[in-house]
């Protein structure tokens, strides 16, 4: 559908902070585990990381990686690279060193932002001199905490503190703030030049890096802002649980936080614990999050028997995976903050729909698109054709944040580019007002006797169980109808069920073909760096003990 709003503004990303820094001077930009900035003292340190970055080499074209948890490091920094002119690439700090090997290889890094941390430093000091990599930033830990906890750290974490040569190889973040100040920053084209270097997630194969221009970020950040300006906006605090260097966690908590003058409330790493005592002691307006974390909330409220008020929260958006009707139903029953499902991916900067605030939430919806967007299902046949309204199909995005295209990848761009418009690879529908349903990966349907199976209508039945937690379901070969369905399930702790007792509770839930041939009951089930739950690692599984099944029924 095509909205009636006005044409989304474009400009440089680092205008957000310098116009936070100029209207709410004297504010709270960010917390970090209870030591405060301003957003004049933000904008500062900026301002002065610029210069640095600028001293040791950071101008258009240049890649500078940040691998770093929710820290004012991270905040700084990228805004530094980008008022010098450099690209972002970010990272994830629990990769383990081939995987910052590939992206740095492949990106083109050549400076890299870290901790001082044994777990985090080594992996990428490897890498100078094996790849493009040439300069390490680093961030010393103990610098950000309050004055306590620093010196407790210093004494007690010794072991966790890297040892950092004294060499030109390594930059502190000390050396960077001193080099002066960086008043006049790189002129930018924000329809052509690269902020940031977004690479996905690698579900499906090798991670890509998606190509965001400063226009496609900054036009996100502006129809979010559109989004929530329904509300009476003032004094806002983000709870960034959420990590940034994931997009979701990097546009919706970091840049809209910023854009809208709200105090950043980083944490480090998701901890139900720490994450109820902050919400308790800070009191958020908004909070993005991923459907794992509200679940977590949920277990942790029913386990314990504490009361968690959260009607302080006025934006709370889940996005990243599906969000079962039952886990916002009982968050909002528990909490009595109201809970929207969003819908986007690395290539659309990422959101590209969203369930209004200002009028109920369509059950079961990813919501409507974002201003100035355009939604189509097309065809699965003729991916140029759009089906009628109500049909399922491929769902298709056009709008001013979808990627430029993949860096340095001509021919999967061209794939998933058609005509302006992004394939997201997702399966779903429009009903008649607008609302937008996903019903599932186009790469996940499972095709039984040459029917389709949806993998999430089947989770969402499980969801339903009062014992089920957590629910994937994937392929895997059958003889008979050529794949069949097999659910992976993870039980709410204190409650039991037993694979034939969920089978049985099952039919008149799905149809048979729905109907997983197994169901495997696990204490965990394996996840992805941001907290959803990885069907690829299921998948690998899968085809390893059938390889092994294979191997074994040779021998025989």
């Amino acid at each position: 559908m095509t909205t009636t709003l006005p044409e989304v503004p474009v400009r440089p990303l680092y205008e957000f902070l310098d116009q936070a820094a100029a209207s709410h001077s004297q504010k709270p930009a960010m917390d970090f585990l209870g030591r405060q900035w301003t957003y004049a003292e933000l904008g500062d340190m900026v301002n002065r990381a610029a210069a640095g970055f600028r001293m040791i080499g950071v101008g258009k074209g240049v890649k500078v990686g940040l691998c770093l948890p929710n820290t004012p490091y991270h905040v700084v920094c990228y805004f530094a690279i980008l008022k010098a002119g450099g690209t972002v690439v970010n990272y994830n700090p629990l990769y383990v060193e081939r995987e910052l090997s590939h992206q740095v290889k492949d990106s083109g890094t050549t400076i890299m932002v870290t901790l001082d941390l044994a777990q985090i430093y080594p992996k990428v000091a490897a890498l100078l001199g094996q790849s493009p990599l040439e300069k390490i930033v680093i961030c010393p830990m103990s610098g950000i905490l309050p004055t306590v906890k620093s010196w407790l750290f210093k004494v007690l974490k010794r072991s966790e503190i890297a040892t950092i040569p004294d060499d030109s190889n390594h930059v502190t973040f000390d050396h960077l703030l001193a080099a002066g100040r960086l008043d006049h920053p790189e002129p930018i084209n924000p329809k052509q030049d690269i902020a940031v270097l977004q690479y996905t997630g690698g579900t499906t194969g090798v991670p890509k890096g998606a190509v965001l221009t400063h226009a496609n970020i900054s036009a996100n950040v502006e129809q979010l802002c559109q989004w929530v300006s329904c509300f009476e906006l003032q004094d806002e605090r983000m709870l960034c649980a959420l990590p940034f260097f994931h997009v979701f966690g990097m546009t919706v908590a970091m840049l809209v936080g910023v854009a809208l003058g709200a105090e950043l409330i980083l944490l480090p790493r998701f901890e139900i614990e720490q994450v109820v005592k902050v919400m308790a002691r800070k009191r958020p307006t908004m909070f993005p999050g991923v459907p794992t974390i509200y679940i977590a909330i949920n277990r942790h409220i029913a386990t314990n028997g504490i009361t968690l008020d959260l009607r302080s929260i006025r934006a709370c958006i889940s996005g990243g995976a599906p969000l079962p009707l039952e886990v916002r139903q009982e968050f909002e029953r528990i909490t009595g903050a109201s809970l929207v499902e969003g819908y986007g991916l690395s290539e659309c900067s990422p959101v590209a729909t969203c369930n209004p605030f200002d009028r109920p939430v369509r059950d079961g919806s990813i919501g409507l698109p974002m201003p100035g967007t355009r939604v189509e299902i097309r065809s699965l046949v003729d991916v140029r054709k759009a089906v009628p309204q109500g049909e399922k199909g491929e769902v298709c995005v056009k709008g001013p944040q979808v990627m430029a295209g993949y860096w340095q990848k001509p021919d999967e761009t061209d794939h998933v580019m058609v005509d302006g418009w992004l394939r997201t690879g997702d399966v779903g529908y429009i009903d008649e007002d607008g609302f937008v349903f996903i019903v599932d990966r186009l790469k996940e349907v499972i095709i039984c006797g040459g029917y389709n199976v949806y993998p999430r209508v089947i989770e969402e039945a499980l969801y339903r169980h009062e014992a089920v937690a957590e629910a994937a379901v994937i392929a895997i070969p059958d003889q008979y109808r050529g794949q069949a369905p097999k659910a992976f399930v993870k039980l709410k702790e204190g409650k039991t069920a037993s694979a034939d007792e969920l089978k049985a509770f099952l039919v008149d839930q799905v149809s048979r073909l729905e109907m997983p041939k197994i169901i495997e009951i696990r204490r965990e089930l394996p996840r992805t760096m941001v907290g959803k739950l990885s069907k690829k690692v299921l998948m690998d599984e899968e085809k390893a003990r059938s390889a092994e099944a294979a191997v074994m029924t040779q021998k025989n």
